[in-house]
């Protein structure tokens, strides 16, 4: 079969005319190709999967009732634009009461579809050809991907164990913090598991400062955190006076599919995103703003969510530590970051993390995420459907049994 006419007007940042030609298979589609042909081969076998990275649970009763009042009034029915007035004050309420952040609604506060579109659209506000975005690996890579649609170029910064998985701010070299424009930060970490210190961001605010770069933390997971109490960079003493903060109310709400999310800091970051963002959506259903308002105003749901990721993880940690695995409790996310496998005791050998994680699936029926950008990892989630703790403890017996039963060497 000819190409069609258009094959080669792709642009260049999805491949050009090379575009559709490769035979490159995204990680994420390797796992769910394995995991297809484990459960095809060996149906009688129960697949235990790990690799999931979406909340097991609906939103809450109380917040789903709002959304079906909601969704039958007719006012609700138009474009929402840059979102309502009463989200946004139920942020500034949520802001202040979790971490005694003062935040003008009107000018600090704008609700975004989800943290992915905001990710996606920051780097509109500020990258030009050949300008920098300093980015953690390993780590969510939509800004980055924006970043080089736009001509831009991503200078990765290695999260590893020795800096206590936060980013070597001195080792950048001085050519490129000149035309770094942009630094992306994600803590609680995903995937590490890692938080932030109050020590940490005033070093990135320093940092900021001196090299004239704006910083974009990603919070997603910051009501998941088991380390203390849930730190926002906005906390941080000269934080709202160099960047944002994008919230998400997918992970700590169980609002997964809902696309609801919002960034805040300084008022001019906040009208910029705002008005790249009126050119690209229409916003989010008004009646699903007001349900996350009402989710937002209720301060138990993301404590009862973070509870039982907690005893989740740790159940995990106990497991996988009688395994061989070398773990420990992470500080926040529904993610344990682990030192993958080197093989099996008397077998093959796993040079990368990527080749234990298929041994795993495809002879054992056992699912995780294989990261290799930064030393080789296997990350678990702790987001596995299970109906109580006996469910939960039932499953960790069995997964115990298995990979007892593979000998692995670390």
């Amino acid at each position: 079969m000819s190409d069609p006419y258009f094959q080669q007007l792709f642009a260049e940042r999805i491949g050009g005319a090379r575009y559709g030609k490769g035979n490159e298979i995204y990680k994420f589609e390797k796992i769910k190709r394995a995991k297809r042909k484990a459960l095809a081969e060996h149906p009688e076998r129960r697949l235990i999967d790990f690799g999931i990275g979406e909340n097991d649970e609906m939103a809450a009763k109380t917040v789903r009732h709002v959304m079906a009042e909601e969704i039958n009034k007719p006012e609700n029915r138009g474009y929402a634009d840059n979102g309502i007035p009463a989200f946004r004050e139920a942020v500034a309420r949520f802001m202040a009461r979790e971490f005694a952040v003062r935040l003008d609604p009107a000018t600090q506060i704008n609700h975004a579809i989800g943290s992915k579109p905001a990710l996606a659209i920051l780097p509109a506000v500020f990258i030009n050809p050949g300008d920098i975005t300093l980015m953690t690996v390993p780590g969510y890579p939509v800004a980055g991907t924006y970043t080089k649609y736009y001509g831009g170029e991503v200078h990765p910064l290695p999260l590893l164990p020795d800096h206590g998985f936060h980013p070597d701010l001195e080792s950048i070299p001085e050519p490129v913090r000149q035309r770094a424009k942009l630094l992306v930060l994600n803590y609680p970490n995903s995937p590490t598991g890692r938080v932030a210190t109050r020590e940490f961001y005033q070093r990135v605010v320093e940092f900021a400062l001196q090299n004239r770069i704006v910083v974009v933390q990603d919070a997603a997971h910051v009501m998941l955190t088991f380390e203390g109490e849930p730190l926002s960079f906005l906390q941080t003493p000269g934080a709202m006076d160099v960047g944002v903060e994008i919230h998400s109310l997918s992970k700590g709400w169980n609002m997964i599919g809902w696309r609801m999310g919002w960034v805040c800091g300084h008022p001019r970051i906040v009208q910029a995103f705002a008005d790249v963002k009126d050119n690209t959506d229409s916003g989010q259903f008004i009646a699903t703003q007001k349900a996350a308002a009402a989710a937002l105003d209720d301060a138990d749901i993301p404590r009862r969510i973070r509870e039982k990721y907690r005893r989740r993880l740790t159940k995990l940690v106990a497991t996988l530590r009688r395994c061989g695995f070398q773990c420990e409790m992470p500080g926040g996310s529904y993610f344990l970051y682990t030192p993958s496998p080197k093989g099996i005791a008397g077998g093959p050998s796993f040079p990368t993390a990527e080749a234990a994680s298929q041994y795993l699936i495809a002879e054992h029926s056992i699912s995780t995420v294989p990261w290799d950008d930064a030393g080789a990892f296997l990350r678990f989630s702790v987001t596995y459907v299970a109906e109580d703790e006996a469910a939960e403890d039932g499953l960790m017996a069995e997964t115990e049994e298995r990979l007892k039963r593979i000998s692995l060497r670390f």
